[in-house]
């Protein structure tokens, strides 16, 4: 999994780069970028026409300017001439691409024609009261930039795939260039990691979940639920199969986790126990289940031999699993293909944060069955 994103280690080197560039004059800067050559041709599987509105650099890069307006200008607003010249360098193109990066970042807001100025959110990083305002500060400019967010939302609480899968991912779903995905995702993990949102230990990359807390009973859904909203359209009369342990602890978590967030994506949960089907051989009441269901959930947690036939049962005919577990030793070898959602159950939050994270999925699959299914070769 290490070698999913070697290319981390090459950041400083990154650095040293954008230091040079923004450090050259104006005039041979804008040389240098009437000679660059435009690419041949974009990837054929993007069908995005707009460009990619992603910082092209990294959170700490960006933070750069408004620190040197506060150390040098004491804050105030200032042109983006004198900006430059706070850092020490050119007001050339990599300067102004580095200006439009810590804008998206919203450390940064035009305060009149050629002027900028700093943000509350800026202050909040730069000069924070305790380490918890820093940290907060930093995720929330993580949650701000575009497409930066809306693959954090997505992979939030869940380890991150294989670099190429990662990858296709980024093409597939946020039209990110093929070309640019190598560059999305050394700023997308360099900034992240800044932000102390991601999990790197056993060799895997786990994004952390910092979803706001529900304080009421009223659900507000996610960006990514929204996103979802608008590409599926669920039937109240479609069904929803979990595949449990009935006993224990886990079994209390039907009802307080996913029957709630199966009913917040719009469809109908059921359960293979005796209360809810009533008579009958059970085996026929779960392959019914399994039959009649749009999507499934499984919970993984324990490794429970009856979740692991039902599951056998609905690979076999073909139907799209949501995969929940509270450790990545549970998930099977033979299932590590598959997404699945990680819960941890230190977090005081954690049931609310799976409830949204299940119901984002169930509409996921519902929108992209395969890639609840298939394995990674089909679906590369």
């Amino acid at each position: 999994m290490m070698d999913l994103f070697t290319e981390m280690d090459d950041e400083q080197k990154k650095n040293e780069q954008l230091r040079d560039e923004l450090e050259i004059d104006s005039g041979k800067s804008e040389r240098k970028t009437a000679t660059r050559k435009k690419p041949a041709s974009d990837s054929k599987r993007v069908t995005k026409k707009n460009p990619s509105k992603y910082p092209r650099d990294t959170l700490e890069q960006a933070l750069r300017i408004p620190r040197s307006i506060l150390e040098q200008n004491a804050g105030q607003p200032c042109s983006v001439e004198d900006a430059a010249r706070y850092m020490g360098v050119g007001c050339n193109g990599p300067f102004k691409v580095l200006v439009g990066s810590a804008k998206k970042y919203g450390l940064l807001k035009e305060d009149g024609p050629g002027i900028v100025a700093l943000t509350d959110l800026a202050r909040q990083i730069l000069r924070p009261q305790t380490r918890e305002d820093e940290i907060s500060g930093l995720r929330t400019s993580v949650q701000t930039a575009p497409e930066i967010s809306d693959v954090y939302s997505h992979y939030r609480g869940e380890l991150i795939p294989e670099r190429k899968f990662f990858a296709n991912k980024l093409m597939d779903t946020y039209g990110i260039l093929e070309h640019k995905t190598e560059e999305f995702s050394e700023i997308f993990f360099s900034t992240l990691r800044l932000a102390e949102l991601l999990d790197e230990t056993g060799g895997k990359i786990r994004l952390l979940d910092v979803s706001e807390n529900r304080t009421s009973t009223t659900h507000v859904a996610s960006k990514e639920e929204r996103r979802l909203r608008k590409a599926v359209t669920p039937n109240s009369s479609d069904t929803c199969f979990v595949m449990m342990p009935f006993g224990g602890h886990l079994g209390t978590y039907y009802e307080a986790v996913y029957k709630p967030a199966v009913k917040q994506a719009g469809l109908t949960p059921i359960r293979a126990d005796a209360d809810i089907f009533g008579t009958g051989k059970i085996i026929d009441q779960i392959y019914r289940g399994i039959v009649e269901s749009k999507v499934l959930i499984a919970e993984l947690t324990s490794r429970n031999p009856n979740v692991f036939y039902e599951l056998g049962l609905a690979h076999a005919l073909r139907k799209p699993v949501v995969l929940v577990s509270s450790n990545d030793e549970d998930v099977p070898f033979d299932l590590k293909h598959i997404r699945c959602i990680h819960y941890d159950m230190k977090d005081p939050f954690w049931g609310e944060k799976l409830i949204d994270k299940v119901t984002e999925n169930v509409l996921s699959a519902l929108q992209n069955p395969e890639e609840a299914l298939f394995s990674v070769e089909e679906q590369s």
